[in-house]
């Protein structure tokens, strides 16, 4: 049937498997291509009914193809239907036949128009089909990453869509109030209502800067703590404190309950009073009028349990896995209810993690209410220590300062113990640099003001100030070449004048580095204006 050059062809030359048939499906020929992958010998398949050898191919329904092909049909068997075209007889598990990926084609064998019986062509696609693979699935995860990625760049813009509404919204009510503050009709109570509106909504400005820039902190892993040992105790009475104007607002009524046996733990006092503020402060912004955020303070076996609930809004199943995510909020629209930005409970789930603990949420959905549970290992042992992270040089400043004096009262009353001192100001916007003047001289200080820092300088030439108050960031040179170069003064010219920066610059890295520079203090805009008298008069020793 087939002459000797055919025979040698295809023993020596394909790179496919090649089998022939006659009419009967007796094999009449077997290339060295199948003797290699199959095991099985020429000599040993010759003369054998090709379904007799393979009995699966008839268990598997595929000797009908080779009826279609001796009809004068051509069948091709795909790959990922069938496997393989011929099932092998028991052999070892590494056998290549058994492991290679095959493409079959199936065609009559005709001999002057008369079909005489099958040849078959065997393709090893392995290869071809682990790159198809590998290509599908990385074309899944190029999908599924620019999926998040448009995830991603959706969430940003709704977050800054978020920050630009949470932002004007106390702008708005400031700038209003400013405009009718500003008409000499105003009546009295418009005055103190007026300015108790501003400063409420100054201080929410501020939240908000300062949750955006603890996120920024966390997300370049700047963020630090200074660990001692923590009674927690005082710690969730000061968040508490901190919640219960907004809290009676509301008609809520806090309850807490501490066991007096919780034992300490090792953290951040500061840090972990803002978890709890931040805990508390979202149960009451979920809580309906009149409704009731619970407070526990237990020990679960080696570990200080914190518990905050209410009977609120709740969290539905779908948004439950997503809560501590940062960005996220389960309603991000325009008529969205809730104001913020998402973020809080986000530097919650960062911060608790930077302590060593675990916090977790649970409701049984919208409508009933939530759980935040946050727990916390405690230390053993009576050795209290010393803080981990200290910063050295730093006076008391925002979060951290002492009782203002004169309880808050900037009228001035007592500049006669202030009286003498003298402060040089600088600061390149006109606004800022009026106020703080306004300010220092009603408590009688000698205050000039400067609007660089070569006209500092040549103040400095001819005038000592006992205190130096200035911004960081000014155009030409900035608050780091002031102080350098009044640093580099003669002690008699100035060089020693204490100095406090006062920037919108509040990152820990931009404190460590005002600090080193030459700075005595580091005060964050906005700034509470006693305090920033308090902070001078203990600079030059003054009491106030």
């Amino acid at each position: 049937m087939l002459n000797n050059a055919a025979l040698r062809w295809m023993n020596d030359l394909s790179a496919q498997g090649i089998f022939m048939t006659d009419a009967q499906l007796t094999i009449r020929a077997w290339n060295q291509w199948l003797e290699v992958r199959s095991g099985r010998t020429a000599a040993e398949m010759n003369g054998r009914n090709l379904l007799e050898a393979y009995p699966d191919l008839v268990e598997r329904g595929l000797d009908r193809y080779y009826g279609d092909a001796l009809a004068g049909q051509i069948r091709v068997l795909s790959q990922r239907l069938h496997h393989y075209l011929l099932p092998m007889p028991p052999q070892d598990d590494d056998s290549p036949f058994t492991l290679m990926q095959q493409s079959s084609r199936i065609a009559p064998l005709v001999d002057k128009d008369r079909v005489i019986g099958t040849i078959t062509v065997i393709d090893d696609v392995t290869e071809r089909i682990t790159s198809e693979d590998q290509l599908v699935r990385l074309l899944g995860r190029e999908q599924a990453a620019r999926k998040e990625a448009e995830t991603a760049n959706r969430t940003k813009d709704e977050f800054l869509a978020i920050v630009s509404h949470e932002l004007r919204t106390p702008l708005n009510a400031i700038s209003g109030w400013v405009q009718i503050l500003r008409q000499k009709t105003a009546e009295s109570e418009f005055l103190a209502h007026g300015l108790e509106v501003v400063e409420r909504n100054v201080k929410m400005q501020t939240k908000i800067i300062e949750d955006i820039l603890d996120m920024s902190r966390i997300i370049t892993g700047k963020l630090s703590l200074t660990v001692t040992r923590v009674d927690l105790p005082p710690v969730i009475e000061a968040a508490l404190d901190a919640v219960r104007i907004t809290a009676e607002a509301k008609e809520i009524r806090l309850e807490w309950a501490f066991d007096p046996d919780v034992g300490q733990v090792s953290g951040d006092p500061g840090r972990l009073e803002q978890v709890v503020l931040n805990l508390l402060s979202n149960a009451i912004k979920f809580s309906p009028r009149g409704g009731v955020v619970r407070v526990r303070l237990a020990r679960d076996e080696s570990h200080a349990e914190i518990t905050v609930s209410d009977k609120g809004k709740g969290i539905s199943k779908e948004f439950l896995p997503f809560v501590f995510e940062r960005f996220r909020q389960a309603d991000n629209t325009s008529t969205r209810q809730q104001s913020g930005l998402g973020l809080g409970l986000a530097i919650v789930h960062h911060l608790v993690e930077m302590h060593g603990g675990t916090v977790s949420a649970a409701s049984e959905g919208e409508g009933k209410g939530a759980t935040f549970t946050l727990r916390l290992p405690v230390v053993e042992g009576d050795d209290e220590g010393e803080p981990q992270v200290r910063s050295e040089g730093e006076l008391p400043v925002n979060g951290a300062a002492p009782s203002p004096a004169n309880g808050g009262d900037l009228s001035g009353e007592q500049d006669s113990k202030f009286k003498g001192v003298r402060v040089l100001i600088v600061d390149d916007d006109a606004d800022a640099r009026d106020m703080l003047g306004v300010v220092l001289s009603r408590f009688g200080a000698e205050v000039r003001k400067a609007a660089s820092v070569q006209q500092a300088l040549k103040i400095l030439e001819d005038w000592r100030p006992h205190a130096l108050v200035s911004d960081v960031g000014m155009p030409h040179e900035d608050g780091y070449s002031l102080i350098r170069k009044v640093r580099e003064l003669e002690p008699e010219h100035g060089g020693l004048t204490p100095a406090i920066a006062l920037t919108g610059y509040g990152r820990p890295e931009d404190r460590s580095q005002l600090l080193s520079a030459g700075y005595k203090v580091h005060m964050s805009k906005p700034v509470e204006l006693i305090q920033l008298v308090d902070t001078i008069a203990n600079l030059v020793g003054r009491d106030v």
